[in-house]
């Protein structure tokens, strides 16, 4: 993977000037894609480096455009580390953005909600994670302009989560505060995982965020994570878990996702 020649590329076919912020949209949200005015997109296929999404809900592309007014890049969908991809690959598309000048990345992604008064469609802002991978995307060389051993003591930019409070609060959507746990999946958790998770403080648990966000502090970018909270973990409901599910209610708290979102751009 080369920061270098996929920037190249990206620059070949947009006019990337001064992005604001590195939007990544999760399973079932990039519908505020739709927002985006003046939408240049590539197939992630045509950027060295980058992998085809094959997920449901990633569209799998790069986009170039204005939202609230202000220049973003928008990574629509991931490639997951269950797919067989590294996990250093996996947040290679953190390292451009950030090399096409984006200061910030805003994350988005489904999980399962671990707390128990979450109920489907929650937003919750995340103030820290757990990464239960047992995996990291700085193993190996030192990356160009990372450190060797970076600080993690605030994976999310406090700034920024008050940031989005406001904007909530005058939108009036409702949002939590949480801990994120992520893992490898492809499964959903056992209900004796999700035990586990629940007594070492996760609050909502997915299969993706956590490598983006420890490569994105390496390299000194503000992070923002939101995580729409989709159905209740294993256990902690009678009903199966299913992809399905996680679309349906990502696609009707996407309004309230998208108004956020845009409301925290339109303000960096």
């Amino acid at each position: 993977m080369n920061t270098t020649e996929a920037v190249a590329a990206i620059r070949a076919r947009l006019e990337v000037h001064q992005p604001v912020a590195a939007i990544v949209l999760g399973s079932g949200l990039g519908g505020l894609a739709r927002r985006i005015e003046g939408a240049r997109r590539i197939p992630y296929a045509e950027i060295p480096g980058f992998a085809p999404s094959h997920v449901a809900g990633h569209e799998g592309a790069l986009i170039h455009g204005t939202l609230g007014g202000r220049e973003v890049l928008a990574l629509a969908g991931r490639f997951h580390v269950y797919e067989g991809h590294p996990m250093a690959q996996s947040a290679f598309p953190v390292r451009v953005v950030h090399a096409l000048g984006a200061p910030v990345l805003v994350l988005s992604n489904a999980a399962g909600g671990v707390r128990r008064t979450f109920r489907p469609g929650q937003l919750m802002l995340i103030r820290d994670q757990l990464n239960l991978t047992f995996m990291n995307p700085l193993i190996g060389p030192v990356g160009a302009g990372d450190g060797r051993f970076p600080d993690m003591s605030e994976p999310f930019d406090p700034g920024l989560r008050a940031l989005a409070r406001d904007v909530a609060d005058r939108l009036h959507v409702s949002v939590e505060d949480g801990v994120y746990g992520g893992l490898t999946g492809p499964t959903y958790e056992t209900p004796a995982e999700v035990r586990l998770l629940e007594r070492i403080g996760v609050d909502a648990t997915g299969m993706s965020t956590v490598a983006e966000v420890i490569v994105a502090r390496a390299i000194g970018m503000r992070v923002l994570g939101i995580t729409c909270i989709t159905n209740p973990a294993a256990g902690l409901s009678p009903h199966p878990i299913h992809h399905d599910e996680v679309i349906e209610v990502t696609a009707k708290a996407a309004a309230d996702f998208e108004q956020l979102v845009e409301g925290v751009v339109r303000c960096l």
